[in-house]
């Protein structure tokens, strides 16, 4: 697999190096202070492209070491039509950082921990209605920012309460976007053109995937706990913190309900199983859940009305895993679901067993399983006949055909591929400076 070339790598390294000596010094002479406030987002820089722009519809593929994001066609032959810079005010943030001896802490953190031993740029991703911008999620630097997609320069920015960014969510009108904001177990609800927040609410500890239901009336929230320790033993599943579904108002931001899904999966017989919900997939009309939970290969079925976990499905074992869990990636064994727009084929990323497989929603029959390295997210093309994964470990997306269940064919992007979803860029767009 070709990479890019390393030249801006070796230079980003050397500036690195030197905040780092300069940090050094300013840890040494600084006393802890009180973290500080959420910061009010910046006005928009510039205006918005006509109405009348004609669009197309694509895929954002967010990759997160490398700070990029690759838009690859809907459909058809999935080819690559260009790359947004995430990241064009990197030292600015870096500077901002390294002179902060609180957000230095967490910003290695991030780095040792959910990064694998990299910082992570860009987690989630959306456009604008207009497709003149593409807003992300940037983890390592705790906001969400809209990009310019003629100019690659930021239109707007806003810092996450706490220290890291996570999950997206966009309403179904396209107006609205949620993001978790992980280390202060809250979710910011924003404006998607200006990036003014309408509203915030309580989570679990860690919250993780955002849902709008009910055509946009309501939003769930699920968090997953503590995922960043070697603590995996079930005995010690009490320190992974308070996990559990929020859903609110999503106009009003008021709690509706609250689910504590340990004790569904109680009363279904599976105590042995972990509460923190991984990614989920929703039926078209929103009756039934689909979702992953940390350590398992598999999924569960939740009935939303009768509010219970009705039927479970265990997805085979790749031999080569190793079955120490201290080794799966934050707590994941799969980690990626995606529902066919019939409501009738589940997708599944089998993360940790390098596997991808379509899975019949009515029988909960398997179909042939599709070899991929470290699938990390699951996503519907945008014309709806295929499920693509990122394979994070092999630096490319994979299509797959519901239909069949089988590959068909593969899109080299960025370094470490995560969260893929469908957008809007300008015909003819061909990527940012």
């Amino acid at each position: 697999m070709s990479k890019e070339p390393m030249s801006n790598g070796r230079k980003r390294s050397r500036r690195t190096r030197l905040l780092g000596v300069i940090a050094t010094g300013v840890l040494a002479a600084t006393t802890p202070a009180a973290a500080p406030a959420l910061a009010a987002p910046a006005a928009p820089a510039s205006s918005p492209a006509p109405a009348a722009t004609a669009l197309r519809q694509v895929m954002f593929v967010g990759n997160n070491w490398d700070g990029t994001a690759d838009v690859i066609a809907a459909g058809g032959d999935f080819a690559r039509i260009g790359r947004v810079n995430v990241i064009p005010d990197r030292d600015e943030r870096l500077w901002e950082i390294y002179l902060n001896p609180f957000k230095l802490a967490y910003f290695l953190g991030i780095r040792s921990g959910p990064g694998e031993g990299h910082d992570q740029f860009v987690d989630d991703m959306f456009t604008t209605p207009d497709g003149t911008a593409v807003v992300a999620s940037r983890p390592s630097f705790a906001d969400v920012v809209s990009i310019d997609l003629a100019t690659g320069h930021i239109k707007w920015r806003f810092p996450v309460s706490g220290f890291r960014s996570d999950h997206m969510a966009v309403s179904p009108d396209g107006h609205r976007i949620a993001v978790s904001a992980s280390t202060s177990n809250t979710v910011h609800v924003l404006d998607i053109v200006t990036g003014r927040q309408l509203g915030s609410f309580a989570t679990g500890d860690k919250p993780h995937e955002n849902v709008f239901t009910d055509n946009g009336r309501h939003l769930w929230n699920m968090s997953i706990g503590e995922v960043n320790t070697a603590l995996d033993d079930p005995a010690f599943d009490f320190t992974k913190g308070d996990r559990r579904i929020t859903v609110v108002d999503a106009a009003t931001f008021r709690q509706v309900k609250v689910i504590d899904m340990r004790q569904r999966l109680d009363a279904f017989g599976r105590s042995d199983l972990s509460d923190a919900l991984r990614p989920v997939a929703f039926t078209p009309d929103g009756s039934k859940l689909y979702f992953q939970v940390s350590f398992h290969h598999g999924f569960l079925e939740y009935d939303v009305a009768a509010d219970r976990v009705t039927r479970h499905k265990e997805l085979p074992k790749n031999p080569a895993t190793s079955e120490d869990r201290t080794t799966w990636v934050n707590d994941s064994r799969h980690h990626g679901m995606a529902m066919s727009p019939a409501g009738d084929k589940l997708c599944v990323a089998g993360t940790m067993d390098d596997y991808a497989v379509v899975v019949d929603r009515e029988t909960l029959r398997e179909g042939p399983l599709v070899p991929a390295a470290k699938p990390y997210w699951a996503t519907v093309s945008g014309d709806g006949r295929s499920c693509v994964i990122s394979e994070s470990g092999a630096d490319q997306v994979t299509a797959i055909d519901f239909a069949t269940g089988r590959k068909i064919v593969s899109v080299p992007v960025g370094d470490h591929p995560q969260r893929v979803r469908v957008g809007h860029v300008p015909t003819g767009w061909t990527g940012t400076g």
